[in-house]
């Protein structure tokens, strides 16, 4: 038994919770389906794996280039409360229930594959930090009920399995908005802030324009890169949240801030780790880039041999290229909106029924706001993607708060879970268990029923009858063009008519021009 543990505790801790292998594999899966050759198989593998990396290079770089700043926000505001951080309380987690996760990834993973198989729902999650993310959370709401081990591993793999294919088909409709003609879906589980900010822009940006079409002075086409874009917003920032840190707690504490990061001048600080940022940001895209080259035509081959009309489930990133002036954007008012619902859980919420304090985190912020940025941006433009992404930021910072309640002794920890998917699927299933150890599995049973039938119906009526969410805005942007286009033809015209009749004389001239 306990050699099966360990065999199972390496498959989850070191090859299916590193998103990179987990891909690599799984293009190498395709191209022998393809029945590519050797070489072709692992390159490509290796390209894709190459591509995960990058993401992962570029992650890590963000992080560095924000932690400071986070911690000059906290400074110069005097917030203090709870940091949501998916990875803080995963490890937290572990030291008392790494072999229930482990199972519970596992299992979970092959009941995913068995609906994507047998079901509509053909997609197969592919975000391997998210699915041990998600293990560790139904084992922590699981356990904290009391339940047999066992249960806590059958419940929680047969949950989690249904969450791997439900989201991705949930958020597919926006997610062919944004791009990828549906040959990609979105395997990352903050997708109720993606669809939230997709149908944001529905409903507010009928005739908002993209924000890829901003028109900038000759003066500032320098902007148009994405990447310098991104990094000169990030230095403004990083300057007016140094100044504000350095005038509320003095120059020897604001030093500290960047001396811990190993950085020299206060300022000149600042400004350098904005350009990191943008190096970031472009390290990202790239690696979006490359692993598209590789798993996109790797995956005929699974849906061809394995499991037909099969769709990869990718990390949120994969969207970035599609609006990269949105993802900018969109982080920016997420962390607005992370910021107004702080000030309403400190005066109304905190006081009133003792939630939590959420502080806004700028990685989850920049994450799942870039891409709720882009899918706001897909359906409604410059006005949707601003408020779709400020809505994920409200999301983002109230679903945490509730979070904590559910979580047992794990509830009084200074962090936790930080994207949607956590957030309201672990209050369901903690909500759930609490109606004892059979009425909990019965209204889990139901739970599971309703996602699955919601899921199937959105797959059949939505996505495999091609619905565009955006289909309107295109209508009325056309029609807005057309109109415009009219005008300035009849404009035209009749400009050019005056000008080739002769003007008429007035009366007094008449008279005068016909004197010698």
């Amino acid at each position: 038994m306990s050699v099966i543990l360990a065999i199972a505790q390496f498959l989850v801790n070191e090859i299916l919770s590193v998103p990179a292998y987990l891909v690599g594999i799984i293009t190498a899966i395709g191209l022998i389906a393809l029945h590519r050759s050797i070489g072709q198989i692992i390159g490509g593998a290796l390209k894709a794996t190459l591509g995960f990396l990058l993401i992962g290079a570029g992650a890590t770089l963000v992080v560095a280039a924000l932690d400071p700043l986070g911690k000059m926000i906290q400074g110069a505001t005097g917030a203090q409360g709870v940091v949501p951080t998916n990875e803080a309380i995963v490890g937290i987690a572990q030291e008392q229930y790494g072999a229930q996760v482990a199972w519970t990834m596992i299992l979970g993973f092959a009941f995913s594959i068995l609906l994507a198989r047998f079901t509509p729902l053909r997609y197969v999650f592919l975000t391997g930090h998210h699915m041990l993310f998600m293990a560790t959370l139904l084992t922590m709401v699981l356990a904290s009920a009391a339940l047999p081990t066992w249960e806590v591993v059958l419940v929680g793999a047969i949950l989690m399995g249904v969450m791997l294919v439900v989201m991705p088909a949930l958020a597919q409709p926006w997610t062919k908005r944004v791009g990828g003609d549906g040959k990609i879906a979105i395997g990352h589980f903050g997708t109720l802030g993606y669809i939230a900010a997709g149908a944001t822009g529905q409903l507010v940006g009928k005739t908002s324009r993209s924000t890829e079409e901003m028109k900038l002075p000759e003066g500032l086409r320098f902007l148009r890169d994405s990447m310098v874009a991104t990094a000169l917003s990030m230095v403004l920032i990083y300057i007016i949240v140094a100044v504000l840190f350095l005038v509320r707690v003095g120059g020897q504490a604001a030093y500290a801030v960047t001396e811990s990061a190993g950085l020299g001048n206060y300022i000149m600080s600042a400004v350098l780790l904005g350009l990191q940022f943008g190096i970031a940001v472009a390290v990202i895209l790239f690696g979006v880039r490359t692993i598209l080259g590789e798993l996109v035509p790797a995956f005929q081959g699974i849906a061809e041999r394995v499991v037909p009309g099969t769709v990869p489930a990718l990390d949120a990133p994969i969207v970035f290229p599609f609006a990269q002036n949105a993802v900018l954007i969109g982080f920016l008012s997420s962390f607005v909106g992370g910021l107004v619902s702080l000030a309403l859980l400190a005066s109304v919420f905190n006081p009133w029924l003792g939630w939590a304090l959420i502080l806004p985190g700028l990685v989850p912020h920049f994450f799942t706001g870039g891409a709720a940025g882009v899918f706001g941006n897909a359906t409604g433009g410059r006005r949707g993607a601003v408020l779709g992404a400020f809505l994920n930021g409200v999301i983002i910072t109230f679903l945490p708060a509730l979070l904590l309640t559910v979580l047992g002794t794990f509830g009084k920890a200074n962090t936790t879970f930080g994207d949607a998917d956590f957030g309201w699927f672990g209050i369901v299933v903690g909500y759930s268990v609490k109606a004892g150890a059979v009425g909990g599995l019965i209204v889990l049973l139901v739970v599971v029923a309703i996602l699955l039938a919601l899921a199937i119906w959105v797959q059949r009526r939505l996505v495999d009858t091609g619905w565009d969410p955006g289909a309107k805005r295109d209508a009325a942007l056309a029609a807005q063009t057309a109109a415009k286009e009219q005008a300035d033809a009849t404009t035209t015209t009749g400009s050019g008519s005056d000008a080739g009749t002769p003007p008429k004389p007035e009366s007094g001239d008449g008279g005068t021009s016909g004197r010698s």
